[in-house]
């Protein structure tokens, strides 16, 4: 429509027809989905963290068909939900991540291309959820990526809702003669973060832009300058990808698995962080 013939229409008439012209891209939705009822009394509700507040906005596809490692970033701030058989819904902010590049990473499940059908969910579309096992017990999260056999590593969650549900989970599979875990060990590894949220085998394979049980939802941005940084957790012998800072976390989240002080103090570290190696990553995985 021109602009003369826009000036001739009433007022009302422009500002519908502006409004009707005007691009709109989104990449989010608001869930229109009725929560179920839970079965919980106002004393029995899952706890929920003070510093939570649910937006309802799920990540659509175009979120998820991002780089591996522009992935693993953006997923800092965004949180993660899975919903239980009975409705309740159990909530953590996402505050840690590994990427893994696909056919030339070394230390990727896919590394030369490999294809398998244990693997199959990292060559799936972006959004695709990927779930291994690990000491023939444990469970680890994964997103699928842009690029053939590319996956984000979900390693740390910021417990918001839920709490006491999820330290029902991990202490079912804990010695009962353990130490009562504190709020920052439910999720702070990921390990940790698929028994808290009751995540196993049975999720691989699932989308994550329209599952009904597991989903994503928009956080907050985290920017740049708060993103720390360093190599991954528990890689062996992985050549020069055993050293690439290809692991992102929040700086200063208490609830991230193993910190590293060297690459917090020096925002431009690209080599082997030795505070980062010296720990042993099997307690991060329990």
């Amino acid at each position: 429509m021109t602009t003369v013939a826009l000036q001739r229409m009433p007022r009302k008439r422009q500002r519908v027809q502006i409004l009707n012209n005007a691009p709109c891209k989104m990449i989010l939705h608001e869930s229109t989905e009725k929560h179920e009822t839970s079965s919980y009394s106002e004393e029995q509700k899952p706890k929920i963290s003070k510093y939570f507040q649910n937006p309802g906005i799920h990540l659509l596809s175009e979120f998820y068909n991002q780089p591996c490692t522009e992935l693993a970033k953006s997923f800092l701030g965004q949180v993660l939900v899975r919903k239980l058989p009975d409705g309740t819904e159990l909530r953590g902010r996402i505050v840690e991540t590994e990427s893994y590049l696909g056919g030339d990473d070394e230390a990727s499940h896919s590394r030369g291309g490999k294809r398998t059908e244990r693997n199959v969910a990292m060559y799936m579309k972006p959004g695709t959820i990927y779930v291994y096992q690990i000491y023939g017990i444990y469970f680890c999260m994964n997103v699928s990526s842009q690029g053939d056999g590319a996956a984000v590593l979900l390693r740390s969650l910021e417990p918001l809702e839920g709490l006491d549900i999820m330290r029902n989970f991990r202490n079912g599979r804990r010695n009962e003669k353990a130490k009562p875990l504190k709020e920052t060990e439910l999720c702070n590894g990921p390990s940790k973060l698929c028994q808290a949220l009751d995540i196993n085998k049975s999720y691989d394979r699932k989308d994550l832009t329209n599952d009904q049980d597991t989903w994503i939802e928009a956080g907050s941005k985290i920017l740049d300058e708060d993103i720390v940084s360093c190599s991954r957790i528990g890689i062996g012998n992985a050549g020069e990808w055993t050293k690439k800072p290809l692991r992102f976390y929040i700086k200063g989240n208490k609830y991230v698995s193993v910190r590293d002080k060297y690459a917090e103090a020096n925002k431009t570290f690209q080599n082997t962080s030795p505070d980062c190696h010296a720990k042993n990553n099997f307690n991060t995985l329990k």
